[in-house]
Order: structure tokens, then sequence, then C-alpha cells
């Protein structure tokens, strides 16, 4: 193991599980605050350059397909990032690595705004942005960890998680406001400098804190994949990450068939947003409620149960609902996505320390994977049958059956699992 110095502890580690802890105790942290406005600025960037890419190529190709391809292709880096290069993280500091990972995405963002730039080259950037994002998530959850207290560590995480959603739903309808006064290569300097803001923030106010890992094979392919092998050997470790990532691969569904539904049901574009906004603001709310109400321990033992509750309104999609009792049925859906909190305690607690970062990588690389498979399994099996209603229900029926399988055992009276950190 490289001889990195010691990390320094967090103050405010109770270890209480039955106390409530906020979201004032992370914000306490400046630190926090400033990986907070950094991700809210730069995913706000790449959301509004998400809509203007799509017009974009479309203008220059007019293929439906290609033009799709600019969010597709947002999902595939992860696998690549996250798992062939995961290793990354145990070898430079966390707060180097984000913040040349966003200044390097900057770079290749103004490139993409460059008039005469071929499509091919424009996914090809694309491809490195979602690249360095992937490896920059899991130096970027070292950071959080190591910025704000054990206890305040899950509203951390919640802050992020909302701003993230915030980020979403501001940037593509700003993105839009934006298209109306700028062509879309301005929009892509927009983003290139909203990277650039978020460099600058974690480089001048997070400290310098050390790597935590370790280096296990000479290259960064192979301990990259070792590191893999070894996050997936702690059993209690794989089956979380496991649940994690096939809960949202089968919630997807609905976000996938907004247009085909609302299309259906003869409903407007209008409508179409407000169907696409339903579970993230279901997820907000379910974050706030759980953070302000439930314990550590509540937090804990609800993941199970949330998660299997976020399919139930899934199954009523079978009477294909009218659009209001839709809305009704994918905020409740999102509100149940309160079970991230207790998971991201569980993870936490089920990682060694020296794999925590390669852990959160290649968590990101599962998560963005998978979502992207299940958005083109909704689409693929909604043309198959025929009806998006029939789709959204059966997703809800294999989302249900992941989680029994994963996480069968905590769905019974009894303690929650819980592993001391090592």
């Amino acid at each position: 193991m490289r001889a990195l110095g010691r990390r320094r502890e967090p103050v405010g580690v109770s270890g209480d599980r039955n106390l409530r802890v906020g979201y004032g105790a992370a914000l306490a942290s400046r630190e926090l605050r400033a990986l907070l406005v950094a991700q809210l600025v730069s995913v706000g960037g790449t959301s509004i350059a998400a809509v203007a890419l799509t017009i974009l190529v479309y203008r220059r190709t007019g293929s439906p397909l290609l033009a799709s391809l600019t969010f597709a292709l947002g999902f595939l880096p992860y696998l690549f990032g996250g798992g062939l290069l995961s290793s990354v993280v145990d070898r430079v500091r966390p707060r180097r690595l984000v913040a040349c990972c966003d200044l390097s995405a900057g770079v290749l963002a103004a490139a993409m705004a460059w008039p005469a730039i071929p499509v091919v080259v424009l996914f090809a950037l694309l491809l490195a942005i979602g690249t360095l994002s992937s490896i920059a998530s899991g130096a970027r959850a070292s950071l959080v960890r190591a910025s704000v207290s054990h206890d305040a560590y899950v509203p951390a995480r919640s802050l992020l998680r909302i701003a993230v959603q915030f980020a979403q739903i501001g940037g593509n309808a700003f993105g839009g406001v934006l298209l109306l006064v700028l062509a879309p290569s301005g929009v892509l300097l927009v983003n290139a400098a909203c990277f650039a803001f978020s460099a600058t923030t974690v480089r001048l106010v997070l400290a310098d804190h050390p790597i935590e890992g370790e280096r296990t094979r000479p290259t960064v392919l192979l301990d990259s994949l070792h590191g893999v092998r070894s996050v997936l050997a702690h059993a209690e470790l794989r089956r979380l990450l496991l649940a994690g990532w096939f809960a949202p691969m089968f919630s997807v569904a609905p976000e996938a068939l907004a247009a085909p539904y609302v299309a259906h049901h003869h409903g407007t574009s209008t409508q179409v947003g407000w169907w696409l906004i339903a579970l993230p603001v279901g997820m907000i709310a379910g974050d706030i409620a759980g953070v302000r109400l439930l314990t550590p321990e509540q937090q804990r033992r609800i993941v199970a149960p949330a998660m299997a509750a976020g399919f139930v309104p899934y199954l009523a999609f079978v009477l294909n609902p009218a659009i209001p009792i839709s809305l009704v049925l994918l905020v409740a859906s999102g509100a149940c996505s309160v079970y991230g909190l207790g998971l991201d305690a569980r993870v936490r607690d089920a990682a060694p320390r020296r794999l925590f970062a390669r852990a959160m990588t290649i968590n990101s690389a599962g998560l963005m994977t998978l979502q992207g498979i299940g958005f083109a399994l909704a689409g693929g099996l909604a043309e198959a049958l025929g009806s998006s209603a029939a789709a959204i229900a059966i997703a809800g029926v294999c989302g249900l059956a992941s989680t029994i399988v994963l996480l069968g055992p905590d769905l019974r009276p009894g303690p929650t699992p819980h592993r001391v950190e090592a």
C-alpha cells in the first residue's frame, strides 16, 4: 500500500442510529456546500447541452434515431469508465481527480461547439465526457464522505440527489429557453462554462483529502478488474448494489414511455412535461420526509419495503388509467425512493473503507448502465405489446420480483443487518 498519510476523521460521529439527523448537519460543512453547488451547476449544464445536442444532430442528419442517441450515449460510458478504469480513483487524490475530470469535460464540451464538427466526432466527444463523469463519481463520493460527519453522510447524499433532480428538471426547461436566444453551439459553450465553474469550485474550496484505497495490480485495466471482483466478492455489498441497480432499471419505464402513453390518451406536450417530472417530484418529497421524520435505524429498515412499494403503483397501469390518475401514481412511486437513504448508509457500512471509492464508482457504472438498458427494454416491450400501459405494469412486476429475490430476507420482521466499517 502506498504511504498516503492518515485520514482526518470528521467530527460529530455519534453512532446513535436512533437520533434523527437533518440536512443542517450536512450543510454545516463548507466543503459539502461547495460540492452541492458544483454538482448543481455541472448537471444543469449537461442537461441544457442535451437539449441543444438533440436539436443539433437532428438538424444535421434529419434522423430521429441519431438524435435519440445523444441521450443513449450518456449511459454507455459508465460501463467503460466505471468498470475498466475504476482503479484511477485509487491512483489520484479525489479533489484533483474531480477537478481534472470536470476541467477536461469543459474543454471537450467547448470543442463540441465548433460549427463544422462532424457528427461522429460529436458522438465521440460525448462518450469521452461521459467516461470522465463516471471516473469522477467515485472520487466525488469519497469527498462527500470526507467532508461531513459520519451521521451527516446520508443527508449529504440526499442533498446531492435532490440537486441532481432539480438540475435535470431546470436544465431541460432552461435549455429550451436558451435556444430561443442562442444557437446550439452557444448553448454548448454554456455547458463548458458550467464544467469549468465546477472544477474551479472543487479545487479552491475542498481540502486535499488523501486516497484511502490501494493499488493491487500494475496497470489500470488489471487493477480495475481486480477491484470489481473484490467489491462484488463481499456478499452483503453485492446484494445491496444489485438491488440498487435493478430497481431503477425497471422504474424508468414510465419515463421511457411518456410520449406514447400521453399520446394514446390524446394528451398535450405540456402533459408529457408534467409526466416526466412526476417521479422526480415524488423522489424529492420522499427524501425530504425521510430525512426529517425517520431515524437512521428506521431508514435502514424500510429499504426493502419501500423499494417494493415503489412498484405497486405500476401494477395499476394494467387498467390503463387516465393521465391525471397516472400522475398521482407516479408521484406516489417516486416518494418510495426514500429507500435510497437507508441504502446509502448500508452500502457505506458494507464496503471496506479501502474499497469505498471503487465501490461507489462501480455503483455509478451499474446504475447508469442498467437504467440505459431499462429505457431500451421498456420501449421494445411497449412496441411488441402495442401498449405502453401494459409495458409499465410488466416493469412493475419485474421490479417487485427483483426486490423480493435480492432483499427477501429484509422483508421479514427482524433487525436490519449492520456491518461495522472496516
